[in-house]
């Protein structure tokens, strides 16, 4: 399970869980930073933090592994002990995202100019616990720099390197490029064949899985959007195995679930969601818009039974 920032909250893991488990689960990422403002500077109760509530997880989603971000070793620090005192059982460092908000921070994507601050980065958060620390990036900023960048990565030892198979430049905009798996494996064989390696990037389904780890040499792969609409995915499941009614009842239990969680969110973050499990049949344009009408679950339960 890919992490996914306001897609990979607790609601849709349960979701996902109840229909086929992925072999490890991936929260939102959430800023160290953040966190250490709102708990130690604001005194905000975990009740209250919006960013605490990013790391809210289910007992029987296991293993875990909660992603965050940051270019202060010391945030870094805080945020790997606060995350080992809410029992999960790994950290991930995003150092892949293109937003230039996350970037103007010199984290995500930007870790890849920094290549000095990114070892220490990694080195700190595995100090500051015994929990594993992996890493999640791209090929490089404006052009694949695998040779340059992944072994700054593999030198301070990982557990784990997940490769978005894109540059910080194209960010999705052009196919994953997958060829570049097996250079990053020839690359870490080389370098420290004890790092796992994890492909990402237009992973559809399953078998689609199987197949690039078997073609490339990796050792895992993440899905990503291969999960939207299709919670089965992990099971084996295709969009097109699952019919209509069985994807709405999905759909609405992902919405009650999504407004259980406190402090809440937007419901407007739901219609991503309505989209994609709403999508590829006669009428599905035309439901969908009735459905993205839905300013809570109970509207939009009162819509799904109308056509159902």
């Amino acid at each position: 399970m890919a992490p996914m920032a306001d897609v990979t909250d607790v609601a849709f893991r349960t979701l996902v869980a109840k229909r086929g488990a992925p072999d490890v689960y991936w929260t939102e990422f959430v800023s160290a930073d953040g966190l250490y403002h709102t708990r130690e500077i604001q005194k905000m109760s975990d009740a209250e933090n919006p960013l605490m509530r990013d790391l809210l997880r289910e007992e029987g989603q296991r293993p875990i592994v909660a992603q965050i971000f940051s270019s202060k070793p010391e945030m870094i620090t805080y945020a790997v002990k606060l995350v080992k005192q809410l029992g999960f059982d790994g950290v991930d460092i995003n150092m892949g995202c293109p937003d230039r908000a996350i970037e103007k921070q010199g984290c995500g994507a930007a870790m890849i100019k920094s290549p000095k601050l990114a070892q220490e980065i990694i080195r700190t958060a595995q100090a500051a616990s015994d929990l594993p620390v992996s890493v999640k990036t791209r090929v490089g900023y404006n052009k694949e720099a695998l040779e340059e960048w992944l072994p700054v990565l593999l030198e301070a030892n990982p557990a784990a390197i997940t490769l978005h198979l894109r540059t910080r430049k194209e960010l999705s905009l052009v196919p994953a490029d997958w060829e570049l798996m097996r250079k990053a494996v020839e690359i870490r064989n080389r370098v420290n064949p004890h790092v796992l390696l994890i492909g990402n990037g237009d992973v559809q389904d399953l078998e689609d899985a199987r197949n690039r780890v078997a073609e490339s040499g990796c050792d895992g792969v993440m899905l990503g959007r291969g999960m939207f609409g299709n919670p089965w995915v992990f099971a084996g499941r295709k969009p097109e195995d699952t019919p209509l009614e069985e994807k709405l009842s999905a759909l609405l239990e992902l919405a009650h679930g999504f407004e259980k969680i406190s402090p809440p969110k937007n419901f407007a973050i739901l219609k991503k969601h309505i989209k994609a499990f709403v999508t590829g049949f006669p009428g599905a344009a035309e439901l969908r818009v009735r459905l993205m009408q839905a300013e809570n679950a109970t509207e939009l339960e009162r819509t799904i039974s109308s056509v159902v």
